[in-house]
């Protein structure tokens, strides 16, 4: 070997051995910068893999999800709306319930007062026949023979006391009827019983009792002219119709 070929090679063995030192300086800046973190990057983006969530997979999985569902939320539904249309009947026949409720309390109230109102009806029906009967009495004595007066009878002895005459008698006891009549009459109206005369009034079928017509030059037709028995009310109905005369129709 000459000194030319030694030369050449001694600086191809320097030239490697400066390469292999630089490569062993670099190693470690290298390690530090991937344990720091470095981040490489590549021009090439990374496609989605099959099992990644993309949009379309989250789309996908949600309209499977509410395929699965759908059957559940229908039968539910139906359910729903089926107790709606139960509470909607029960609340309608819960308030006819109450309306009738209410109807029937006003009406027992009603017939309540109704029943204490003319409770006494028959009753009252059957004292008239004894009002008519002290009527009677009191018509049949004439106003002569209450209004006469009647001298006492003279007598033989002056001790002997005078005795009343017969008239004074009658209107004595004219008196006591008249009393026992007024007394019934007013028991009567205490409880709502009061008598009416309908003379000289339009006859109406509801309340009089016809018991005859006569014409009268004077008269309306139709027109009550004679009361033969006076009619009696118990609050607003009639316990008594009166018997009555009317004024027929001119021919």
């Amino acid at each position: 070997m000459n000194c030319s070929q030694a030369f050449q090679a001694f600086r191809s063995c320097r030239g490697s051995l400066a390469a292999h030192n630089i490569v062993r300086s670099s190693a470690p800046a290298v390690r530090r910068r991937i344990a720091g973190g470095a981040r490489f990057y590549s021009d090439d983006r990374a496609q989605p893999t099959e099992g990644s969530d993309g949009p379309e997979a989250k789309s996908e999985a949600k309209s499977e999800e509410d395929a699965s569902q759908t059957p559940e939320v229908a039968e539910l539904q139906g359910k729903l709306k089926q107790k709606e249309a139960e509470v909607t009947d029960l609340t309608s026949r819960l308030r006819y319930l109450q309306a009738d409720f209410l109807n029937l309390q006003r009406n027992a109230a009603r017939e309540k007062e109704q029943t204490k109102d003319f409770a006494i009806t028959r009753f009252a029906t059957d004292l008239l026949e004894t009002v008519d009967v002290l009527s009677l009495a009191l018509k049949s004595v004439p106003e002569s023979a209450l209004s006469k007066e009647s001298s006492p009878s003279s007598s033989d002895s002056s001790n002997t006391p005078t005795e009343k005459p017969a008239d004074a008698y009658l209107r004595e006891l004219h008196t006591g009827v008249e009393i026992t009549q007024r007394q019934l009459l007013q028991t009567l109206f205490k409880y709502g019983v009061k008598p009416f005369d309908p003379t000289g009034d339009q006859f109406d079928p509801n309340r009089h009792e016809a018991l005859y017509q006569a014409p009268i030059p004077d008269k309306e037709p139709g027109t009550v002219f004679d009361c033969q028995k006076t009619g009696y009310m118990i609050k607003d109905r009639v316990l008594r119709a009166a018997q009555v005369g009317v004024v027929q129709d001119r021919p």
